[in-house]
């Protein structure tokens, strides 16, 4: 859009065909930001879920383990 607004002020004039070029840059920038940030979010959440599933199976053999720990003080 900054080439857009360049080419504007250059020309001194505005017509579909000066902005045309600017606006198909700043799209497909978008579009690479895009696909560049959902790549990255699936990578994210992927890491995110295997992280909270070593979370819960440690949360679940630290109580495993204290358990075990009273069973052997009450005998």
């Amino acid at each position: 859009m900054i080439n857009a607004f360049d080419r504007i002020k250059e020309a001194n004039d505005i017509s579909p065909s000066i902005v045309a070029g600017g606006i198909s840059e700043a799209l497909l920038t978008t579009l690479f930001g895009l696909v560049v940030a959902i790549i990255i979010q699936f990578f994210h959440n992927y890491f995110v879920s295997r992280i909270d599933k070593l979370i819960i199976d440690m949360q679940e053999s630290s109580v495993d383990f204290v358990d075990s720990l009273a069973e052997i003080e009450v005998k």
